[in-house]
């Protein structure tokens, strides 16, 4: 008999209807049965889903997969998070299969990734659409099966909501868990994932991925494909490809008649080499040959637009989702272990930028070590006192995360710990990568990095130069909270 595992299903969904098929196999399989079953409807908009009873559905708005997970592993509470998608079909056992492929994993292991497997047709070879689902079954870490622990999903702050598409996203999320310092396993569990057929320019919309790939380029350097497994790649022979075709356009225009030629002929040659090579695999009918023709000479210049626009996006501040602030020395004047509502002094302009902030719709909450409980120098009673009126001349925030630890106390909470950034993250409803935390000391920014979000450092006389050179090439400074709002991206 299979051991008892604590783990949630997350399945993100637009609706297919493979999702209702794939939900009745999971209520009915063999083996530990989960905590819960969420779906995380994608939609932006539509009627209720209809599911099999047991099973809560969750609405993400329609903000893409990343979010829609988020969403999903933040409303579980399980030791286990399983990540399924809507179009895969599990084995009758596969809670035995994932139950034997979890439990032994050592506490360094953060997750596990089921072997996918895609049938293709017996009777012909494969279309190009067909071949590129099953490149799913040699893809690294892919979210088709993917099981992680929740603690290590909190530590590393989720999928980053930035990759809008099932592209890259997990491979991010990957990335970053292995750089926390956990191993990921590969599991024995099977799951079948049907091959997609799709239209006649679907590798042609497939280049909105390059912008992906920019993104994770400027996330994880110039060797990102070779730690993902993601291959070479063709960007070069596209921008030259695209190049040529420019030139060969533009340069009869300049009388460089000669040159045109050799452009065009650069250009024929590069789309030949690029359409064989796709056409060789395939099924070669006249509709297949046609398809591959023709998106084999769109697809270099397409590549390379999304490309650049994803680099540029990469590159451009991101208005934040939600602003935490330190309290003390950031909001309001700093008084050692203060115990008086009546000490509470507002930095000066804080009181209106969070006013202009809450009136933007931006969300905002404090992150705040307050050791002085802990020592016992404040009451909590005291500290609720002096909160309230911070409350009363700043009005409402959406989180208060407050850690009355002291440093040898060994809670996850006290900054430079990410603990107060992931809660409050995870009570706004947003991705600790979209927050931005704004404080004067080291340890702030510390736990923003740690925690996967933003951080600007405010100095004042007393923060140290060390943290002040470390701010500025880890995250950023400015002279006051005005200057701290524009460097993230809030416009004031």
């Amino acid at each position: 008999m299979t051991a008892s595992l604590d783990y949630t299903v997350v399945i993100p969904t637009t609706g297919r209807e493979s999702l209702k098929p794939l939900l009745e196999t999971l209520l009915g399989g063999e083996g530990p049965h989960p905590a819960e079953v969420l779906v995380v409807d994608d939609r932006p908009a539509g009627p209720e889903l209809d599911v099999p009873g047991g099973v809560r559905v969750l609405r993400s708005g329609g903000r893409g997969p990343a979010a829609a997970r988020n969403l999903g592993w933040r409303t579980a509470g399980s030791e286990w998070i399983a990540f399924v998608d809507d179009d895969v079909v599990l084995a009758p056992d596969w809670p035995r299969q994932l139950a034997e492929d979890l439990l032994p994993l050592p506490s360094g292991v953060a997750a596990s990734q089921g072997r996918i497997t895609v049938p293709l047709p017996a009777d012909r070879r494969p279309a190009d659409d067909e071949r590129g689902t099953a490149g799913l079954e040699h893809a690294w870490w892919i979210t088709a099966d993917m099981a992680y622990r929740r603690a290590a999903l909190a530590e590393v702050g989720g999928f980053d909501e930035r990759f809008p598409r099932a592209f890259r996203e997990d491979s991010d999320l990957a990335l970053r868990v292995a750089e926390a310092g956990y191993r990921i396993g590969r599991g024995e569990r099977l799951t079948t994932h049907p091959a997609r057929r799709a239209g006649f320019f679907y590798s042609l919309k497939a280049q909105r991925g390059n912008a992906d790939n920019a993104l994770m380029r400027h996330k994880h350097g110039v060797h990102w494909r070779q730690r993902t497994g993601a291959g070479p790649g063709r960007l070069g022979r596209h921008a030259l490809s695209t190049v040529a075709g420019l030139a060969a356009l533009a340069l009869p225009f300049a009388h460089r008649r000669g040159k045109a030629v050799l452009a065009a002929g650069i250009w024929a040659g590069l789309t030949a080499e690029f359409a064989a090579r796709r056409i060789r695999p395939g099924p070669r009918t006249p509709g297949e040959v046609a398809r591959m023709v023709v998106t084999s000479a769109l697809i270099p210049p397409a590549a390379c637009y999304h490309r650049l626009r994803g680099e540029i996006a990469a590159r451009r501040p991101r208005p934040p989702a939600a602003v935490l602030f330190d309290r003390d020395d950031t909001l309001i004047v700093d008084v050692p272990y203060l115990a008086d509502p009546d000490g509470v002094r507002p930095v000066p302009g804080a009181v209106e930028l969070v006013r202009k902030l809450r009136e933007s719709g931006i969300p905002v909450g404090i992150v705040s070590n307050q050791s002085g409980v802990a020592k016992g120098l404040i009451t909590p009673d005291r500290l609720a006192a002096v909160n309230a009126r911070v409350e009363e001349l700043f009005g409402p925030f959406g989180t208060w995360q407050v850690c009355v630890h002291d440093d040898g106390d060994g809670c996850d909470c006290r900054k430079p710990r990410p603990g107060m950034v992931l809660r409050a993250a995870g009570e706004l409803g947003v991705d600790p990568a979209a927050c931005v935390v704004i404080g004067d000391t080291g340890a702030d920014v510390d736990a923003a990095l740690a925690a996967g979000a933003r951080a600007v450092l405010v100095p004042t006389a007393r923060t140290l130069e060390p943290e002040i050179a470390r701010a500025r090439r880890h995250a950023a400074v400015a002279r006051d909270l005005a200057e701290a709002l524009r460097v993230a991206g809030i416009a004031r």
